[in-house]
C-alpha cells in the first residue's frame, strides 16, 4: 500500500533539505542559482510565446512611475519578512524589475503544470484560474458581491476573480486588489485598462484597514508559500474579521502532497528553494489547522490541478 507523504523530502528538516539549504547559504552558489532560476523562467516563457522582454519594455514608461507615486502609502511599514530577496530579485518585490516581469513569470508558471499538453500560455493560464474558481464556486457563498484579493501582485488574479463573478452580480460586484508592493500595484492598475477593479490598495494583508464584515469572499492566490507561518496566521485572523457571516476565504497554492511537486528533479527544487525564502515554513505548515485555530467553522481542501491545492474556509453564519 502506497502512503502519501505529507511534504517533499527537499522541504523541512530532512537530510536532503538541509543539504540544499546549506548550498543556498553559500554566496557563490546562491548567486549562480539565482541566475539559473531566472534563465529557466525566461527560456520557458519565450519558448512558448510569452513576450517576456517585450512586456518589460512596454511597461517601462514615465506614466508608470506616476502611478507608483499616487498608489504608494507613505505611512506603511514593511514587515521584516517582506524585505528579503524573492524570486531572484535582491530587493524582492519592491522594485520595477519584479513588477515588470511578474506577468510573464506567472504565464510561464501555468505552462509547467501541463508539460505534456500542447496548449498555449493563454489556455494554460485560463485553466489554472478556472480550476481554482470552480472549487470556490462549489464551496463558497452562493451570493458574491464584494471581493478582496490579498497579495494581488500585478492583478492577474484580481481581474480573473472579478470577471468570474461580475457577470452574475453586475453592477453590484466590487473587487479590491491589495498588495505590499506599490510597484506591483502600479502595473496592476495599468493593466486594468477598463477600470474594472474598484480599488488597488497599498497595505499589509495582516492589517487591511477595511471595516468588519466588508467582503463576501477573500482570496489568497499563490501567496501563502511566500510567507512565514506567523504572517499567514495573522492574515487568516484579518480575513475572518473582514468577511461577512457565511463568507469564505479561498486559498490556492503549491500542494505539498502533489506527486509532481514531491518528485521535482534536484536541479528544479534547488532553484525553487533558492528564490523562495519561506519554502520550508510553508511546506511544513498545516494550513487547515491554522484556519480552524483562526476561527473558521469549516474548510475543504481540493487538489485543483496536478501541482496545486485549493482551500475554501467558511466563516460562521
Amino acid at each position: 500500500m502506497t502512503t502519501t507523504k505529507l511534504k517533499p523530502d527537499w522541504a523541512g528538516d530532512d537530510l536532503l533539505s538541509r543539504v540544499v539549504n546549506r548550498a543556498i547559504q553559500t554566496p557563490a552558489l546562491y548567486a549562480l542559482m539565482k541566475r539559473q532560476a531566472r534563465q529557466v523562467m525566461i527560456k520557458t516563457a519565450e519558448k512558448n510565446g510569452v513576450p517576456w522582454r517585450q512586456t518589460c519594455i512596454d511597461l517601462d514608461t514615465p506614466k508608470m512611475r506616476q502611478r507608483l507615486e499616487a498608489l504608494t502609502n507613505p505611512a506603511l511599514v514593511y514587515p521584516d519578512y517582506y524585505q528579503v530577496p524573492f524570486h531572484a530579485y535582491s530587493e524582492g518585490n519592491l522594485c520595477w524589475q519584479a513588477a515588470f516581469e511578474a506577468a510573464p513569470a506567472t504565464y510561464a508558471m501555468a505552462l509547467r503544470i501541463w508539460p505534456q499538453e500542447a496548449i498555449s500560455w493563454q489556455a494554460a493560464q485560463a485553466r489554472l484560474r478556472q480550476s481554482f474558481l470552480a472549487v470556490l464556486d462549489a464551496h463558497g457563498p452562493a451570493q458574491v458581491n464584494d471581493m478582496l484579493d490579498l497579495g494581488c501582485s500585478v492583478g492577474i488574479s484580481t481581474l480573473s476573480l472579478h470577471r468570474h463573478y461580475a457577470p452574475r452580480n453586475s453592477p453590484a460586484a466590487r473587487t479590491v486588489g491589495l498588495d505590499l508592493s506599490p510597484y506591483m500595484l502600479a502595473v496592476a492598475q495599468a493593466q486594468d485598462a477598463q477600470g474594472e477593479i474598484a480599488q488597488w490598495v497599498h497595505a499589509a494583508a495582516e492589517a487591511t484597514g477595511f471595516a468588519d464584515g466588508s467582503f463576501d469572499v477573500v482570496t489568497m492566490q499563490f501567496v501563502a508559500h511566500e510567507l512565514p507561518r506567523t504572517a499567514t496566521q495573522a492574515i487568516f485572523a484579518e480575513a475572518l474579521r473582514v468577511l461577512r457571516p457565511g463568507g469564505a476565504l479561498a486559498i490556492v497554492d503549491n500542494n505539498p502532497q502533489s506527486p509532481v511537486i514531491q518528485a521535482l528533479p534536484p536541479v528544479l527544487f534547488t532553484l525553487m528553494k533558492s528564490t523562495e525564502p519561506w519554502s520550508d515554513d510553508y511546506y511544513t505548515f498545516d494550513l487547515e489547522a491554522a484556519l480552524r485555530a483562526a476561527g473558521f467553522e469549516s474548510s475543504v481542501t481540493v487538489p485543483s490541478d496536478p501541482r496545486h491545492r485549493t482551500l475554501v474556509a467558511r466563516k460562521g453564519e
